[in-house]
């Protein structure tokens, strides 16, 4: 059987493979989505979800991550034997949200949960994955890809003009691509992990008995398992781990054994177990086949449940970057080359990640502590690509740009283009015929760049609207920015939106002094593409994604 319908081939179907097709969609980009396994899988698994992946879960409108997200609770250890409290303490310290940052703290959505959420999103767009649906081989030329795979014993050619491989580190797209996975696997530090059914603890904490480096357990209350569902995490060297991972007797024999009170068990809903890998591969991708997700190993992931959500969201932000640029040389706006940035942008952002965790995993062997090492870095709000041959920052020439890390904490006191771009509340909205008040936040989506034009007047952003006018409306957006000292009347202007600061917040988070006249070009995973001047600036920008106008 020889078929061909959709431009791009996604395999696998977790996170990072759903929000890969529900950024294509989004850009009107017909996608084919499969996954080997035949039925969806189970299990808590990574759970965190970090606040920029909140972030990019409210661009993509999947606004359930955050609604129904469960808020981190305090973690209680215990003294050796009892149930008297030893030491309470959070995983990452709470962080109250702000007007540039209205996701500050993670959720926690198992694996299994979330991926029924963006599976509903993609049935808006007439798309459903198909399961049990291998991809066995592939062939690639300029023109395209073919792929065989197979069903039911069954076998088909597929021809596309792209794959994104979200299948794993061990997935054939890796490994038919020849990536290489270098670095070492521990095989001293392993864990086993899982989603049981219990009661006997209070649901107000996590808890914690025992020595991680000995003989240790985590447990997190979550009502996605149900009422009486936890997430565990066995770890140590004293126990046969690849044993109770093979056995749910076992799992209940040893968490008794290790909470000194009646625990009345119901069942294992899911469990595995896991090695420490620091392993990364060499790059994202090779002519128009890619890989999104599972190219590194977060190793304390497996280890310490605070950090656990570095690899999922890593690899959610791997398909968001490559997503959206895909989507423009598709539709034929960018030229190929675009896509060579997406290795060249992640591949930094991993290497540095990979060295924290790394070094945390470390820190919490010697100590016996798994929390140790903990830092807002985790929240991945500093994550940048300050480096990157497609950004553009007229403010900051390159003898007074500092060498920054792609993976660095968040620094609200100075912005540059390759940053996150903030969030700003409470803009007022100004037009002939509607006032409404809406967040910038709502203004960024993955299928089209959003042009910020502060200014102190509408009459000083002509000359940017009259660049805009050679581009094509369906991939650019403009805002001209007013400070909050602005008329508010219903005025006539040519720019598509018209906004008031009235409270300050985005003169305030996007550093713009009264009277200046500062443009802002954000790119559709809501990263500042360029901060210019003016009108030149913007064609500069420009032209380093978008073929010739």
């Amino acid at each position: 059987m020889n078929s061909v319908h959709s431009p791009v081939l996604v395999v696998g179907a977790g996170p990072v493979g759903l929000v890969a097709a529900l950024t294509l969609l989004q850009n009107g980009i017909s996608v084919r989505i499969i996954d080997k396994d035949p039925h969806p899988r189970i299990g808590q698994r990574g759970a965190g979800i970090s606040p920029r992946s909140l972030e990019l879960y409210d661009f993509l409108d999947v606004l359930e991550v955050n609604s129904l997200g469960e808020t981190d609770l305090l973690a209680r250890s215990y003294k050796p034997g009892t149930l008297e409290p030893l030491k309470d303490s959070w995983m990452v310290p709470p962080v109250e949200n702000t007007p540039a940052i209205p996701f500050h703290a993670s959720k926690s959505m198992g694996q299994q949960f979330l991926d029924v959420i963006l599976r509903r999103h993609l049935e808006k767009f007439s798309c459903s994955v198909e399961m049990g649906t291998e991809l066995h081989s592939f062939e690639q030329s300029n023109q395209g890809v073919t792929a065989i795979l197979t069903k039911n014993g069954m076998s088909e050619t597929f021809d596309t003009k792209w794959i994104v491989g979200a299948d794993g580190a061990k997935g054939v797209v890796r490994k038919q691509l020849g990536l290489t996975f270098s670095g070492e696997t521990r095989d001293n530090i392993r864990i086993v992990t899982g989603d049981i059914r219990l009661t006997g603890l209070d649901r107000v904490h996590r808890h914690r008995f025992g020595n991680f480096n000995e003989r240790g357990l985590s447990l997190r209350p979550t009502d996605q398992v149900g009422e009486d569902g936890w997430q565990f995490f066995i770890t140590g060297h004293e126990l046969d781990l690849t044993k109770i991972a093979e056995s749910e007797e076992l799992v209940f024999e040893t968490i008794a054994s290790m909470i000194p009170t009646e625990i009345t068990f119901s069942k294992v809903v899911w469990m595995s177990d896991f090695r420490a890998n620091i392993r990364m591969a060499n790059k994202f991708g090779e002519g128009r086949v890619f890989v999104a997700g599972g190219m590194f190993d977060p190793i304390v992931a497996n280890i310490c449940s605070f950090v656990w959500e570095q690899g999922l969201n890593s690899g959610v932000q791997d398909a968001f970057n490559l997503g959206w640029k895909l989507a423009l040389v598709e539709k034929g706006f960018s030229d190929k080359s675009l896509l060579e940035t997406y290795s060249a942008e992640r591949l930094p952002v991993i290497s540095e990640m990979l060295g924290l965790t790394t070094s945390i995993l470390d820190k919490a062997i010697s100590s016996g502590d798994p929390t140790i090492g903990r830092s807002p870095i985790l929240s991945m709000l500093g994550i940048n690509y300050r480096f990157s041959t497609i950004v553009l920052d007229e403010f900051v020439n390159s003898v007074e740009r500092k060498p920054a890390n792609a993976y660095r904490m968040l620094d609200e006191g100075c912005l540059e283009a390759g940053d996150r771009a903030p969030d700003a509340p409470n803009m007022l909205q100004v037009g002939s015929t509607e006032r409404d008040v809406m967040t910038l936040f709502g203004l960024y989506r993955p299928w089209y760049h959003t042009v910020l034009v502060f200014v102190p007047s509408l009459a000083d952003a002509i000359p940017i609207l009259g660049v805009l006018e050679a581009y094509d409306k369906s991939v650019i957006r403009l805002a001209v920015v007013l400070p909050s000292s602005a008329s508010v009347m219903p005025v006539t202007s040519p720019a598509e939106l018209v906004l008031v600061d009235r409270e300050g917040h985005a003169y305030s988070a996007y550093l713009v002094e009264a009277g200046q006249a500062k443009v802002f070009v954000i790119r559709p995973d809501g990263v500042i593409g360029a901060i210019v001047h003016g009108a030149e600036g913007v064609k500069k920008y420009f032209s380093k994604i978008f073929l010739e106008v």
